[in-house]
């Protein structure tokens, strides 16, 4: 039972961790954009492959272009802050409060 909470409560963690750190990563991706840097810079090729597929996504998806403005990374940063405050917590709240969770079996 204890070992169960510890699992979910440890795995939420990590996600919300993970989260938070590709959060960061589109940050600097769109903090990237502003500037131009050189696109052979390894670090700038890492950032756009990891970010660029999630942004082609939501702009399959959704109509996030305006004026030449693309909102996608907007997007994609009230996603991840969605998951991390909502559905985390609640994942959390059910499983490990709830009385039909085997730490209450």
């Amino acid at each position: 039972m204890i070992l169960w909470n510890n699992l979910i409560g440890w795995t939420l963690s990590v996600t919300g961790e993970i989260l938070n750190l590709y959060f960061w990563i589109v940050f600097i991706a769109v903090i990237l954009t502003w500037i131009e840097p050189n696109p052979y810079n390894p670090i700038v090729r890492f950032l756009y492959s990891v970010t660029e597929p999630v942004f082609d996504f939501v702009r399959e998806h959704l109509p996030v272009v305006f004026g030449g403005i693309d909102l996608s990374p907007m997007v994609v940063l009230l996603a991840i802050g969605f998951i991390q405050r909502v559905v985390l917590v609640t994942i959390a709240q059910y499983l490990l409060m709830s009385p039909s969770s085997p730490a209450f079996g």
